[in-house]
């Protein structure tokens, strides 16, 4: 079991299906178990699919002191994850409206409410990261506050930037500079993924990189032998909603590289963890355990 630190955003969540996008004006649509609603947030999705895989979870966060703050947190404890070091600060929860159709496309409106003006308690997170293995430290403003913090502490950084398209944009620039495994999803540079990740390598000290690449799969470099080597995506059942894909291919990696250390192998086994995730509707849904996981990928492969 890998003890792994999480600081990332947690809000509540609201799916929402529909025909098509564009939507087409109605004044009532009646949807029938097409909506739903339940806390989520990067680093809630983080949190539960490490902790479904077995890891000792230690999560750094804000709510507030509403009905939404009180559901996450119960959530979190019945799952036996910590919410000690979830800080009760904002004047209200975050909370997030996804719009999805049949073909997995979808449409995220994020109220972050007041997280982008907190800062987290410094002393709160010297005493939360203290044995951890590896920091996943989300793109949200709070958690740069803290990155000085990790890297002085020796704690192995993970970030994930989404959807990067300048390799020097100041906001992310911060992440990218302390990072030693980057995660990036290729939706602003589609077909010059091996380009673009060569300029980040070149402009910054980071030794893994992974492109989430969709439908496609995954793009992997490793700064010790210059290499890229990628790895396809796999079908485990029909897709429901690919909501917090990325999440899950993070965190499934970050789950089996602090095992291992072997980025390859982690990777493959997080585009199976990663597609077997959304079968389901919701981006904190559709997790397996580690066993789980190992045996979908044994019978997959035979």
């Amino acid at each position: 079991m890998s003890r792994i630190l999480v600081c990332g955003l947690v809000n509540m969540e609201t799916t929402v299906s529909v025909d098509f996008f564009p939507i087409e004006y109605r004044p009532v649509d009646y949807r029938f178990f097409g909506v739903s609603s339940h806390p989520a947030g990067v680093g809630f999705n983080l949190s539960l699919a490490l902790n479904t895989l077995g890891d000792d979870v230690v999560l750094c966060s804000f709510t507030g002191d509403d009905s939404a703050g009180e559901i996450i947190r119960t959530k979190l404890e019945a799952q036996g994850i910590s919410t000690n070091n979830v800080l009760c600060k904002n004047k209200s929860t975050a909370q997030s409206v996804i719009l999805y159709d049949k073909e997995g496309r979808r449409n995220i409106i994020c109220d972050l409410a007041d997280n982008q003006d907190l800062q987290y308690d410094e002393d709160v997170f010297v005493s939360a990261i203290e044995g951890c293995d590896i920091a996943c430290m989300c793109n949200i403003n709070y958690s740069a506050g803290l990155l000085h913090i990790a890297k002085n502490k020796g704690v192995l950084i993970a970030s994930d930037v989404h959807c990067l398209s300048d390799i020097h944009d100041e906001y992310n620039a911060r992440f990218m500079r302390v990072a030693d495994i980057l995660f990036i999803s290729n939706e602003n540079f589609m077909g010059r993924e091996q380009e673009f990740v060569t300029s980040v390598a070149d402009a910054y000290n980071i030794q893994i990189i992974v492109v989430g690449m969709g439908s496609k799969g995954a793009l992997l470099y490793t700064r010790t032998d210059n290499s890229f080597i990628f790895v396809p995506a796999v079908s485990t059942r029909p897709v429901k909603n690919t909501v917090g894909a990325g999440d899950s291919l993070f965190s499934s990696f970050i789950h089996f590289y602090a095992q291992s250390k072997d980025p390859l192998d982690s990777l493959q086994k997080a585009v199976y963890f990663a597609s077997y995730k959304i079968g389901d509707n919701g981006a904190s849904k559709g997790f397996l355990t580690e066993k789980e996981l190992l045996e979908l990928i044994t019978k997959e492969e035979v």
